[in-house]
């Protein structure tokens, strides 16, 4: 079985769902179901850590002159869509 580190957020939410369909399916000898669950922990870890890294680079991007965070309108021209 392949253990290479994710480096990419979307290919690793789609081995994840790939993971988590194959293990649902019940199929599997004990021995591969725990490989796919580490696999999948592994996986699942670097997407929350992917997320949170992008979470802070957002906010830091909202924070007005003052450091605090200023909630702006999504959209083109600062208009909700």
């Amino acid at each position: 079985m392949e253990n290479k580190e994710p480096k990419d957020f979307e290919k690793a939410m789609t081995s994840l769902e790939e993971i988590v369909n194959r293990l649902e399916g019940g199929d599997l000898p004990l021995e591969e179901s725990l490989e796919l669950f580490e696999k999948g922990v592994k996986i699942s870890r670097f997407c929350q850590t992917r997320l949170g890294e992008a979470e802070r680079k957002v906010e830091i991007l909202l924070k007005n002159e003052q450091g605090e965070l200023e909630a702006t309108a999504f959209g083109k021209d600062g208009q909700d869509d």
